[in-house]
């Protein structure tokens, strides 16, 4: 099959364009710079310059497509950037969502986040829990509104499925994650919060997940495409279990976070920062529905099992 892809040169969009090059498909990408997705040409991966923020640049390389995946977005923690937010992650969705409604492509899937929920303060909840409050940070705030347009489009009659992932490990990953294992690797990390929790998938099972989702998924629905709850500190316990590096013995309790200054969005970037992402509790019966199966998301190996 023929598929478009935006965000080829980022952690996810790029492990899922591999992923669908191994299984035969034809990839068209949409990049901003081609030089830097020279590894994909590579592979077989249709290049395309163009961007998102220009909708012109999208209809020629979606053309003829049989599927496609927006995953591209912006994605910055601490940094006040609101033009870029806005640009990319909710204006961008609307031009890509648009163009594929104007090419009657068959079928989508966009990449939305376990953020746009933010702080479910310890109740679980599944796909149809809507967040209504103050975000924790400005990437939470622009993904949520970029939801919100994915879902109009569905209720006009685009046939597109929504998959929420929720952290994502692995090689290749370039955030704050990566920065946490690596200080516990070296024996750097002092200290962690303990009651910071997230929703753990190996790179490799996401990439997977999102093939699956247009393989599978329903249209009009929207799926978390994230594994099951884990604490850092359960997670690093882990990680010692074969690695042999004992985790951080001090565990910070939530409280040390009023200490850090700000009462505005900058102070609300901080606190996010210093405790890794949000607080979140999440029903993990969707996932298993998804993928068929149950996966070993902490494994060293990372694969579904």
């Amino acid at each position: 099959m023929r598929f478009f892809l935006t965000g080829a040169t980022g952690f996810l969009g790029g492990a899922l364009a591999r992923h669908l090059c191994a299984a035969g498909h034809e990839v068209h990408a949409l990049v901003r710079q081609p030089r830097a997705a020279e590894h994909l040409a590579a592979l077989g991966v249709m290049i395309h310059e163009g961007d998102v923020t220009d909708r012109n640049s999208l209809r020629v390389p979606m053309e003829g497509a049989d599927g496609v995946f927006h995953v591209a977005g912006w994605y910055k923690l601490g940094i006040r950037d609101r033009e870029s937010a806005v640009n990319i992650n909710i204006e961008g969705t609307r031009n890509v969502l648009d163009v594929m409604r104007e090419l009657r492509i068959p079928k989508g899937v966009y990449t939305s986040t376990l953020a746009v929920n933010s702080d479910t303060r310890g109740q679980v909840v599944d796909e149809t829990y809507r967040f209504a409050g103050r975000h924790v940070s400005l990437y939470d705030w622009s993904k949520s509104e970029a939801h919100k347009v994915a879902l109009q489009h569905i209720n006009e009659g685009l046939p597109l499925v929504i998959v929420q992932p929720g952290v994502i490990y692995g090689p290749g990953d370039t955030s704050g994650v990566r920065t946490t294992l690596l200080q516990y690797l070296q024996r750097k990390l002092p200290a962690v919060p303990a009651k910071a929790t997230y929703c753990w998938a190996h790179i490799d099972d996401e990439a997977r997940g999102h093939a699956l989702a247009m393989e599978r998924g329903e249209p009009g629905r929207n799926y978390f495409l994230a594994g099951p709850v884990h604490t850092l500190v359960e997670a690093l316990d882990i990680a010692a279990s074969f690695t042999g590096i004992p985790p951080p013995r001090v565990r910070l309790p939530s409280g040390v976070l009023k200490a850090i200054p700000g009462d505005d969005e900058l102070g609300l970037e901080r606190r996010k920062r210093f405790v890794g992402l949000t607080l979140i509790h999440y029903d993990y019966d969707e996932i298993v529905k998804v993928t068929g199966q149950p996966a070993s998301w902490l494994a060293p190996a990372g694969s579904i099992s």
